[in-house]
């Protein structure tokens, strides 16, 4: 266990910094989900609008540095492979 103040302090940051990561990762799996769903689901409208919601909290994650920037590029574009596929289809 931390001694000192500032090794005290740097493990109060890292718990209260671990926490808001977990939040933000599961959020981004239930808007990933949400998005898969709506390919399922066939419905290429609601598709395209959540991908654009999920995009922008995947960018804000990055941004946040959450997640890497190529893992969220990559996320993103599988998300938006499928829902592209889905478009064409129709």
């Amino acid at each position: 266990m931390a001694q000192h103040a500032s090794a005290l302090k740097r493990a109060r940051q890292n718990e209260a910094r671990r926490l808001r990561n977990r939040m933000t990762r599961t959020r981004l799996k239930h808007v990933a989900k949400a998005v898969r769903q709506e390919v399922v689901a066939q419905n290429p409208e609601t598709a395209v609008s959540k991908l654009k919601q999920a995009q922008a909290l995947f960018d804000k994650a990055a941004k946040k540095g959450t997640l890497h920037k190529r893992t969220v590029a990559r996320k993103v574009s599988r998300l938006a492979r499928l829902v592209n596929r889905l478009k064409a289809s129709r």
